[in-house]
């Protein structure tokens, strides 16, 4: 696995506080036909969606990726959330750049894990904007017991930069060398969630599934049966509540949580590219 064999282009949204929140462009091989705007999970970063990128680009398809503030290259307090409507923010920030740069062009959003609990929120607000949302690994009511959640929402208030949850590198794929490779990651190395992070992503499952109904865009969810980072009955629960007309759920056997750097990762990422040439007519 490689971040840096893909032309592209890096960027910084500046934020007011004085933050620069890092993304990547990677343009289309020919005459772009829809953007594609990629928000990853934890344990990664925009870097880890260069092979995604470049079957992407290959079809002619405009991609941009964030690295969420605290994460990657970003600035900020390392894998910290303080509120979660501030990074659902930066994405729309994202998003507006790249309807800029192509403002007649149908949109994308394609969010993986708790990238793709951020990008549902999105869809709450902003499902005008885009023209369809690829739910990835969707991290909804993270395995972890009620009452562990509970126990963390209440510490995040009295030790909100306790890091208290760790996730497996080993768990996200099936191929050593990607796993390798997350080891010896410098931007994801002793990556652990603080408890104010647990709470803004508990928040946010909380208000998604008072809200989700109100999602009408078409969605494509994919999750690995073998996921042991996130629950595939997350994924079931947001096709089973979402009114869109338009919805499509995939479960992969034995598939690990990152798909898209999973082995065969062609399976799925054929199946992607074939829901978004299908809406990018």
């Amino acid at each position: 696995m490689h971040v840096n064999d893909q032309p592209q282009t890096a960027n910084f949204i500046a934020e007011d506080n004085g933050l620069n929140v890092f993304y990547r462009n990677w343009k289309s091989s020919s005459t772009p036909k829809a953007i594609v705007v990629i928000a990853h999970g934890f344990n990664s970063h925009s870097g880890y969606f260069q092979w995604t990128a470049q079957q992407l680009t290959a079809q002619n398809f405009e991609v941009y990726a964030i690295d969420f503030p605290g994460r990657g290259n970003s600035d900020g307090e390392r894998y910290y959330i303080a509120d979660y409507d501030a990074f659902v923010a930066d994405l729309d920030k994202l998003v507006d750049i790249a309807q800029t740069a192509y403002p007649t062009l149908p949109t994308f959003l394609l969010g993986h894990s708790a990238g793709g609990v951020l990008s549902a929120i999105y869809t709450l607000s902003y499902q005008q904007k885009l023209n369809g949302f690829i739910c990835e690994s969707f991290a909804f009511q993270v395995p972890a017991p009620d009452f562990a959640v509970a126990v963390l929402k209440g510490l995040s208030h009295i030790f909100p930069h306790a890091h208290v949850l760790k996730l497996k590198n080993e768990d996200f794929s099936r191929n050593q060398s990607v796993v390798d490779f997350m080891n010896n990651d410098p931007l994801i190395a002793h990556e652990v969630q603080p408890t104010k992070t647990v709470e803004q992503l508990a928040l946010a499952d909380e208000r998604l599934k008072a809200e989700m109904p109100t999602i009408k865009l078409p969605l494509l969810i994919v999750h690995g049966t073998q996921d042991k980072a996130t629950k595939p009955s997350g994924s079931q629960y947001f096709y089973d509540n979402a009114s869109s007309e338009d919805k499509t759920i995939k479960f992969y056997e034995g598939h690990y949580h990152d798909l898209l750097n999973d082995l065969d990762k062609e399976i799925v990422m054929n199946d992607i590219l074939d829901w978004l040439n299908n809406r990018s007519k």
